[in-house]
């Protein structure tokens, strides 16, 4: 299966250090430029081990709201470090921490960042996890979140048409809670700065997912053995026209609410199997396989998109709720030539032993257990 038109550059991740991040006091790891599996019971801290990877490319924990809940219990800070490298040999530092009480730091080569959204994109990242049922099952923020993170990462400007909608939007709701009516002038400019940043957004945002279906329809076939047919549906507000006439429209029944009922806020993608919603037809197996493939869709498009490295990929616990065969053609995807660095969770060694035999390359393996990895000896 060709992945790939050309070859982009790879960042690699060398060698991570994580202190009091979540249940995992310390460790330090010297990871394959390959592929890299951590094997443990649940609880244990794989799951907390990845995170500390997304955290160095997002700038926030995966899975917890508050930067101070990543904090390990009884300590007062958290530090995650890791070193990468270039496919030119050029290191690169990323440094996150935070006291508790206090504001987080993010760092690159040791200079701090002014503003969070620079790192965005700096090292690309795709993360496959059992968390992502909720892109199926969970309301619409979680998939626009998910087009959001994909876009961020290599078109800086989408960021920050995304920062100047949310500040227009709070401004208006709180306008439209407020006890004393709206100015109209001031309620008219916020309005026009919604439909302005809102009607940029929609076009990437549709672009996107219009690239994005055919490869994720491919991707899925490849591990169904083409049993099912997907598809992905873009619904927004800007699809009815003008999106500032959408928003003005209906300005009375959102004061009686109190806050905006239309605008790319509420966005949504519409999954289908056999053109059924997959969210009231598909089954558990189904559903898991429709996340991988869309995630590994991601990967793909991230990495013919125009970022200047090859994005990490960490998969995390992906097989339970799969047959074999599924899993099986998964395991053949992921251990070929196409992906770059990849860190792969799992309770069962047979899996991780599986992909290694369908590896040629270079590996490593981790045990982990309450919070503690240490690497273990190649078989």
């Amino acid at each position: 299966m060709q992945l790939y038109s050309e070859q982009a550059a790879q960042m690699t991740l060398q060698n991570i250090s994580i202190v009091n991040y979540k249940n995992i006091k310390s460790a330090d790891m010297e990871l394959s430029p390959r592929l890299n599996c951590l094997v443990g019971s649940n609880g244990a801290g794989k799951t907390n081990a990845t995170d500390a990877v997304h955290y160095m490319s997002f700038c926030r924990s995966a899975y917890c709201q508050a930067d101070s809940q990543v904090i390990s219990h009884g300590a007062d800070f958290f530090v995650v470090e890791g070193r990468y490298l270039t496919d030119g040999g050029e290191p690169v530092d990323v440094y996150c921490g935070m006291k508790r009480g206090k504001k987080k730091h993010v760092k690159l080569n040791g200079k701090e960042y002014t503003r969070l959204s620079e790192h965005i994109g700096r090292v690309p990242l795709v993360s496959v996890s059992p968390y992502d049922s909720l892109l199926i099952d969970g309301g619409s923020e979680e998939r626009r979140r998910l087009t959001d993170m994909v876009i961020s990462q290599y078109d800086r400007p989408y960021i920050a048409s995304l920062t100047r909608y949310a500040k227009a939007l709070g401004q208006r709701n709180a306008m439209l809670r407020a006890e004393a009516e709206p100015e109209p002038e001031l309620m008219g400019v916020l309005e026009e700065m919604m439909a302005a940043d809102g009607e940029a957004i929609f076009a990437k945002r549709e672009a996107f997912v219009g690239k994005l279906e055919p490869v994720f329809q491919k991707y899925y076939a490849e591990i169904s053995s083409g049993c099912e047919s997907v598809g992905i549906e873009y619904v927004s507000h800007c699809q009815r026209g003008p999106l500032l006439d959408t928003i003005r429209r209906d300005r009375a029944k959102d004061r009686a609410v109190g806050y905006s009922l239309h605008g790319i806020h509420r966005d949504d993608l519409v999954f289908t199997i056999g053109g059924h919603p997959m969210k009231r037809e598909g089954s558990q197996g189904q559903g898991k396989t429709f996340v991988v493939a869309l995630k590994l869709a991601q990967f793909e498009f991230l990495h013919n998109a125009g970022c200047k490295e090859t994005p990490l990929l960490l998969l995390d616990d992906i097989f339970d709720k799969l047959d074999a065969s599924r899993v099986e053609r998964i395991v053949s995807l992921v251990a070929g030539d196409g992906f770059g660095q990849i860190l792969v969770t799992d309770t069962n060694r047979s899996h991780l032993d599986r992909i290694l035999e369908s590896s040629a390359g270079d590996y490593k393996m981790f045990n982990v257990e309450n919070g503690e990895i240490k690497e273990a000896a190649h078989v």
